[in-house]
């Protein structure tokens, strides 16, 4: 599969502090590309670098197979982490200007304009000034100057940020539907149950430094296996329990880490009775557990 992005062993520093280093990835074509790390991780400034806003102090970045980020701006959609648009220009005239600035006529820009402006529930609002709108309703509006000139790859800097559950299933939807129109998107979050029910790869940074990456299929598989418990009742008979090692216990779920060759059907046997359970499942860890792993320690210092 040819590659929408590839950075070779990248790094970028700010006086004396390296925000990104020796970093190299490579992101498929026609993918959902997760960017994951702690906050402060260097995920901003590596997707900074891509759309070619920061230019690397060593290493090279290759999107869409051109080393100049000019070559491929109006190929690129790009959400920023801090958010900002014209507060006194209306929403579809702000759109529609940003829109011929990616290269659209007139007569397309005002139709896709309000094309997204439609999917996106903000038909409403196309009159109005962007000092006006919620701050919800803001993000959703400049996702639709990311997008409405239907860009090849799509670089999305902590898009579910701010999203009420509604709004996060939308943009999700749309993420989704890219992938299925054959675009590449790269976004970042340090939200890991995000990037485990869409993203096909991740690549996960902390201290600037690429961690691990991957499929996500085989970032997970590596991790060994866990039991995942759906359960009601007292969640502290599950540190009671002969053979486990660990627990990670949100309340009313659980993932519950074994000892060395003990069996998962030992652990049911003696939950029967003590707490009613939902669910019960051998599986792979999730990405927060491979997270934790990875960085946990470090991040709490």
């Amino acid at each position: 599969m040819s590659a929408a992005l590839v950075l070779e062993n990248v790094t970028k520093r700010f006086g004396k502090v390296t925000a990104v280093s020796d970093l190299s990835l490579r992101v498929p074509s026609g993918t959902i590309y997760g960017c994951l790390g702690p906050n402060g991780a260097g995920k901003t400034t590596t997707l900074r670098m891509i759309v070619g806003i920061l230019l690397p102090d060593e290493g090279r970045v290759t999107v869409l197979g051109h080393t100049r980020p000019e070559a491929v701006r109006p190929c690129i959609g790009y959400l920023p982490e801090e958010r900002g648009l014209y507060k006194k220009m209306k929403v579809a005239e702000l759109l529609a200007y940003l829109a011929r600035l990616k290269g659209l006529d007139s007569l397309t820009a005002r139709r896709r304009v309000h094309e997204w402006l439609d999917r996106l529930g903000l038909a409403a609002c196309s009159g109005k000034p962007c000092e006006a709108l919620s701050k919800g309703m803001s993000q959703k509006v400049q996702l639709a100057a990311a997008l409405v000139h239907d860009p090849e790859l799509v670089v999305l800097d902590e898009p579910f940020a701010g999203l009420d559950p509604v709004n996060q299933d939308l943009l999700r939807d749309i993420v989704l539907d890219l992938k299925r129109r054959g675009r590449t998107v790269l976004f970042s979050t340090h939200i890991m149950e995000q990037a485990e029910q869409i993203c096909d790869a991740v690549v996960l940074i902390h201290r600037g430094r690429k961690v691990l990456d991957g499929p996500l299929a085989d970032v997970k598989a590596a991790g060994g296996q866990a039991i995942h418990l759906a359960y009601d009742g007292d969640g502290h008979v599950l540190w009671d329990l002969a053979g486990v090692r660990r627990v990670n216990d949100s309340g009313k779920y659980a993932e519950i880490f074994l000892d060395d060759g003990v069996d998962p059907q030992a652990i049911l046997t003696q939950l029967v009775g003590r707490i009613r359970i939902r669910r019960f499942e051998v599986r792979a860890p999730s990405l927060h557990e491979i997270f934790i792993r990875a960085v946990g320690g470090e991040v709490r210092e």
